[in-house]
């Protein structure tokens, strides 16, 4: 009777784990070490009684669980290989762990070449992730991941080069798996397209993933083989001259050349890399202002046009060395360092410039014209380090800590001339203002993950970040200090937070669900630098993140998925600095001393099915909804005495209410012909915004606005590749973002046509790739976009973005040798976000 109640105790507290045992190995190829996905381990009693079987992971792995006691032995199989027999595999006890370690299969001698062709699909859809291959998308080929990942579907990219996913601007990027803390097209313009393999879209993440970022994560996979020997590519790309100048000062210039070495042994995997890209973009600003000032029964107009373009340089070196002595440790180190400057030259007339009074008429008080040369130039100068190290125990549980040092200093002046027009050497006003903002970030990660259950794996983890931003702003008026605009700021935050976590398999379904405690610190102390006191704004919290997924195999063709997870979208430190600081002209900027985080809460239904021929479709329903939403909006600006200035609109980082999103996207993969293939991604969602815009202005009177708007929107994407004959195809791609409502207006549709002509030359080793980016042709309206802001007998806001079109470059990559690259390199996690 003991020993009955000893087992049921143990059962219910311990799993069938402990009563049955457990054999795990793993397969791989002799001659070159590489894993095996797929082969077959099968484990037989001595009497040749097949007992179980299962196929191995892209690791080559397997486990054998629920293994009785006795005696047994293993095959080992791959089609085109010979086979493994094991010696005797003698079970003695219950809750034993037999690991056969590394099995080596050879190829068999009947077959002089085994030959497999296939092509991978363009999106795989998993239980939490879509996995999308970036092959796909020959027109980024030379440039950077910002133009492979705005070709995903739900993914959209604006005017401002602002990233969105499912409408979201705010979500969190990985690089092989590892956590960064950054602007999303500041970190993915940096790491160049040709690197990438895969990207994975993570629209509803676990616990195990840090919460940050209201839209999900992007997960970057850099290229990777298994194979022992040495890598090396090289790219180079090269831009035509611009079709259409813009009438700018100097003309874009557009070319890059990276590089990769790659050395892998049995036990080491170092990693070399440079990159230097230029990536010029021209274009122009029409712009239209009204401002209303009720007290003085007067509305002031301010049209203008001009240049508008951007200078954008980075370079960076980066090593990566792994080491493995062992099957179940690794060790890795790795550096990263670099430049990127990028310049934003805005120069604008301000032309028939006027007052009229009473407000409605047309009688004139005066007409002005004047040219505004505004340069705004940001740099991030970084140098990162971090130490990874895992363990693999014998009962194939992992631990694995990870620590990351980065110091970035950001910063670069604002220069902001008002001239006279046409005589520019009339000088009516000089301005120049820096931002030097040092960062220092760390993060460490420990993480644990075994499997004390038959039904699942249990993974735990505890997480620490920690930031010290500080910034010094001097801002200068013809040679003077204006001391209501230049302040010292600073942020510290901390983060503790940990986590568990339950993934499992049964029958036909897949399920996790876990839970995530975060406590946050964050201090925000900011001063004039007129004044001797310092203004302290503290805000923490405690947190419970939890998520849920579970998937259901219909079929072998139809998988249905949920999912729930709770996120928090964290403020920058600049969206906090509530002193203003000149942008253009017309153009006061500043944030919120107070501003909240977001959190939101996401929940979704999916469906996808496989069709005949490679073709397949799916679905996904959602519901975001976002407290604490942080907007850019515009308020009328006031002088210290509360005058309104006639002809400066304050733009201003706020809390702004509440909103939610609730939409459906889809996507298909046809396949008409074998040489014609494509790839269609839409989204379409309702989304409105409710709330009230609380802002001290520097007036220091409190003001209140209204916040109520709503609208339909939808992007899609579609990519479509032709190919003419083995080494040569053709692909065409359209990314469409329509209209959508702002906290204050509205910005019109934007999207871009694009065509891209691929051959591969030599053996494959030199492949040539033409672009042709933004189609235009003089006929379209490509590139372009325009954002209106408003508010009833305040002000109007209107601004046409023209950016250049019809740009023609030519990529060439070049491989050494034919071993698969397995280089894998650190990112930035803290600085980005803040350039």
């Amino acid at each position: 009777m003991k020993t009955k109640i000893s087992i049921v105790f143990s059962f219910l507290f311990f799993s069938t784990q402990l009563i049955f045992s457990q054999i795990n190995g793993k397969i791989i190829d002799k001659d070159i070490n590489a894993p095996l996905e797929y082969a077959t381990a099968a484990l037989y009693k001595i009497n040749t009684e097949l007992v179980t079987g299962v196929v191995t992971n892209t690791e080559g792995e397997f486990s054998l669980e629920n293994i009785k006691p006795g005696n047994y032995y293993l095959e080992a199989s791959f089609m085109g290989y010979t086979s493994y027999k094991s010696a005797t595999i003698s079970v003695n006890k219950k809750g034993q762990a037999i690991n056969l370690g590394v099995i080596k299969l050879t190829l068999g001698s009947q077959l002089n070449e085994v030959l497999l062709k296939a092509e991978r699909s363009a999106v795989v859809h998993k239980i939490d992730r879509q996995v999308f291959d970036t092959k796909k998308y020959q027109n980024a080929e030379g440039g950077n991941a910002v133009d492979v990942i705005k070709n995903l579907p739900s993914v959209t990219v604006d005017g401002q080069g602002e990233i969105s996913v499912r409408g979201s601007k705010g979500f969190t990027v990985l690089v092989n798996g590892k956590p960064t803390q950054g602007d999303a097209a500041s970190i993915l313009a940096q790491l160049p397209a040709n690197a990438l393999e895969t990207v994975e879209l993570i629209t509803a993440p676990s616990a195990k993933y840090d919460p940050e970022g209201k839209g999900g994560i992007l997960n970057i996979k850099t290229k990777k083989g298994a194979t022992n020997g040495t890598f090396a590519q090289i790219n180079a790309r090269g831009g035509f001259p611009s079709i259409e100048p813009y009438d700018t000062k100097v003309p874009a210039k557009r070319y890059g050349l990276d590089a990769t070495v790659n050395k892998r042994s049995d036990k080491w995997n170092l990693s070399l890399g440079a990159s230097y890209q230029r990536n010029d973009k021209t274009g122009r600003r029409e712009g239209d202002m009204f401002i209303v000032n009720q007290a003085e029964d007067k509305t002031t107009v301010l049209p203008s046009d001009g240049e508008r373009s951007f200078d954008d340089i980075s370079y960076n070196g980066r090593f990566n060395v792994d080491f493995t002595p062992n099957p179940n440790d690794e060790f890795s180190l790795g550096f990263f360092a670099g430049k990127h400057t990028k310049e934003r030259l805005a120069d604008i007339v301000y032309y028939d410039n006027h007052a009229v009074s009473p407000i409605g008429t047309e009688n004139r008080l005066y007409s002005f014209e004047y040219y505004n040369h505004n340069l705004r130039i940001r740099k991030g100068d970084f140098a990162l380090g971090s130490f990874d190290y895992a363990h693999k125990f014998n009962d194939k549980s992992k631990l694995s800590t990870s620590f990351l040092y980065e110091y970035t200093f950001l910063g670069g002046p604002t220069v902001n001339d008002n001239l006279g027009h046409p005589d520019n050497s009339i000088i009516y006003q000089q301005e120049y203002n820096t931002n030097d903002n040092p960062l220092y970030g760390t993060r460490f990660n420990l993480d644990y993950t075994w499997k004390p259950f038959s039904f699942g794996t249990i993974e735990t983890g505890y997480q620490y970040r920690d930031i010290d931003h500080k910034g010094e702003f001097v801002y200068e008026r013809d040679g003077n200090l204006v001391p209501e605009f230049s302040s010292d700021i600073q942020l510290k935050r901390a983060i503790h937070s940990g986590y568990a976590q339950l993934t499992g398999k049964k029958d036909k379904w897949d399920y996790a669900a876990g839970v995530r405690l975060e406590s946050m610190d964050r201090t925000y102390t900011e001063a004039l630098k007129s004044e001797t006191t310092t203004n302290l704004y503290e805000y923490d919290f405690v947190k419970l993140f939890p998520s849920a997924s579970v998937q259901f195999a219909a079929n072998d063709k139809t998988n249905i998925k949920a999912a729930y997870s709770k996120r928090v979208e964290r403020t920058t430190t600049l969206k906090m600095n509530s002193f203003a600081e000149r942008e253009h002209s017309e153009v006061f900027e500043q944030g919120d001393n107070t501003l909240l985080p977001e959190f939101i809460d996401l929940v979704e239904l999916g469906i996808t099915k496989k069709l005949k021929g490679g073709n397949s479709v799916y679905a996904t329903a959602y519901f975001r909804h976002t407290d604490n939403v942080i907007n850019r909006v515009n308020t009328l600006a006031y002088e210290t005495n509360g005058a309104v200035i006639d002809s400066v609109i304050n733009r201003v980082y706020s809390n702004v209410g509440k909103s939610n999103a609730i939409g459906l996207e889809f996507g298909a993969t046809i396949k008409p012909t074998k040489n014609w293939s494509n790839v269609f991604g839409a989204n379409v969602y309702n989304y409105a915004i409710d709330g009230v815009l609380n802002f001290n202005h520097r007036d220091g009177v409190s003001r209140s606005y209204d916040i109520d708007t709503e609208s339909t929107i939808y992007s899609f994407n579609l990519n479509s590749t032709y190919s003419f004959w083995e080494n040569a195809s053709l692909q065409f791609t359209f990314n469409y973002l329509s209209a959508r409502n702002t906290a204050m207006g509205e910005d019109s549709r934007f999207y871009s046509p694009n065509l891209a002509f691929r051959k591969t030359f030599l053996d494959n080793r030199l492949t040539a790739t033409l672009q042709w980016q933004n189609i235009d042709m003089g006929l379209l309206n490509t590139n372009e976009q325009r954002i209106t802001t408003s508010r009833p007998n305040q002000f109007y806001t209107t601004t046409n973005y023209v950016y250049e079109v019809d740009m023609i470059s030519l990529n060439l990559s070049y491989t050494f040798n034919t071993v698969k690259n397995k280089s894998k390199f650190i990112d930035s996690e803290f600085g980005k976000k803040e350039f």
